[in-house]
């Protein structure tokens, strides 16, 4: 078996990989797996940055108090517009990865987070127009692409039996840029300190991470963008159906880390410090717990994990609500915790199930070997942007309905109701869609789907 080439190519410029094969179990031991796990640590520090710099505004608006002139409608607008940026963006930053390269996008996608982080810096004071908020806002949203082009890059760095812990580990690390700058935000309010000391803090650890995936990062040649493959990724109705669940975990996950502590403020009159004292505490036990999701997902089934974790998330919904409306701060930030901890398993565990959707369906073609695991990554990856994209715009609504309920009737038990709902809507696409009946397999390990011609979806 040939190793890897890391030499430059000389036609491109840049450290590239000719051959690479995870699925060879010989090639993996000898060669792939360091050089994977490599590149996934250095993914994971620019995407962990990305989420930090995407999800800064839940900490600025907290240190926006009355001389800002903002109401609590302001507030959850411009981290609503934050989110909506952040998932649109996740759709060309994940076929950035192809046409320039893993390592050579994560080195732009890291640099391009000074612009909204050294905007902020500037802006960052009383008497700041509102609209010069929500432009800094919205610029502040391309962090949330460093996830697509990320997951879409380690994606192809890992063999099928080994994608959800990788992917699971990979956007954990990511995931926990929120709390982290929640936490960073805790010290900084902590200390009497300025939002600009935040800000301040971020700039050169961005620098940091951008010259330290072009030293230690590689790109794989043979990963091209496929136009083919985005086109039959949209026609499949299993790529809708993910960017449902998903919608229904990431987008719970993001959406949540933006507007709990907003929530804490405006329903229960804490000040900022009292809900920074809080508010990192949900995101980081759901990005700590994703990689599990990813976990049990190889072992039990990503639909079955999928399917339980939406009944749990229901029933600390319907607690939230009942806390809500006896206004129990402490049985309302238990539960929300909770929330938090099943939206980063189900984050896991819905994500697993994309790369085996697409490995069956190679199978159910008649492909063998490395043809199939090369047809699973050229769909999953192209997938991925679109699926992630879509559960992204689960955070908007999130924050909307936020708005929208504390405008009507001055809580946010409305937009729980509205939440509890939808979760009980996934449960259900859940079970008839992969639990519900015998099926051929739309998802299973590679090993696996070698041994038998057809697989439940139960198996997913």
């Amino acid at each position: 078996m040939t190793a890897p080439s890391t030499a430059p190519a000389t036609s491109r410029g840049g450290r590239w990989i000719e051959h690479w094969d995870p699925e060879d179990e010989t090639f993996w031991n000898e060669t792939g797996e360091k050089v994977a796990r490599r590149n996934l640590f250095f993914s994971v520090l620019s995407e962990h940055i990305g989420f930090s710099i995407w999800t800064v505004w839940s900490v600025m608006v907290l240190f926006m108090g009355p001389e800002y002139g903002l109401t609590p409608a302001d507030k959850f607008f411009l981290v609503s517009m934050a989110t909506l940026v952040g998932a649109i963006v996740r759709v060309p930053y994940t076929f950035a990865v192809a046409l320039f390269g893993g390592r050579n996008w994560t080195i732009v996608s890291a640099s391009l987070l000074l612009i909204p982080t050294v905007a902020a810096f500037i802006v960052m004071e009383p008497g700041t127009s509102f609209t010069t908020f929500l432009v800094c806002a919205m610029l502040a949203g391309i962090g949330g692409g460093n996830f697509a082009s990320s997951m879409t890059n380690i994606n192809a760095f890992f063999p099928l039996r080994k994608k959800g812990w990788a992917l699971g580990l990979n956007a954990g690390g990511g995931n926990i840029g929120v709390p982290v700058v929640q936490l960073v935000g805790l010290a900084v309010i902590g200390a009497s300190g300025g939002p600009r000391v935040l800000l301040g803090i971020y700039i050169p650890l961005i620098v940091i991470a951008a010259v330290l995936a072009a030293v230690k990062m590689d790109n794989i040649a043979h990963l091209k963008n496929d136009s083919g493959a985005a086109k039959e990724c949209v026609k499949d109705a299993h790529t809708w159906i993910m960017s449902f669940l998903y919608i229904g975990t990431f987008g719970s996950f993001i959406g949540y880390s933006f507007a709990f502590g907003l929530v804490l403020q405006t329903q229960f009159g804490r000040t900022p410090l009292q809900a920074a004292y809080v508010t990192f505490i949900g995101p980081l036990l759901g990005s700590l717990i994703r990689p599990v999701g990813g976990a049990l997902a190889d072992r039990f089934g990503g639909a079955k994990i999928t399917l339980w974790n939406y009944v749990a998330m229901a029933a600390a919904t319907g607690v939230i609500v009942i806390a809500s409306m006896q206004k129990s701060l402490p049985l309302f930030t238990t539960a929300f915790i909770a929330l938090f901890v099943l939206s980063g398993l189900g984050n896991g565990s819905t994500f697993k199930m994309i790369p085996g959707i697409f490995q069956a369906k190679a199978l159910a073609k008649g492909l063998e070997g490395e043809e199939a695991a090369a047809y699973g990554r050229r769909l999953s990856g192209a997938s991925m942007g679109i699926i992630g994209a879509v559960g992204a715009l689960g955070g908007l609504g999130i924050n909307l309905a936020f708005r929208q309920s504390f405008l009507s009737v001055g809580s946010g038990t409305g937009a729980f109701v509205a939440f509890l709902a939808f979760y009980g809507l996934c449960f259900a696409v859940t079970w008839a869609v992969y639990l519900r009946r015998q099926a051929p397999a739309q998802s299973q390990s590679t090993a696996a789907a070698e041994t038998k011609p057809q697989l439940s979806y139960a198996e997913v």
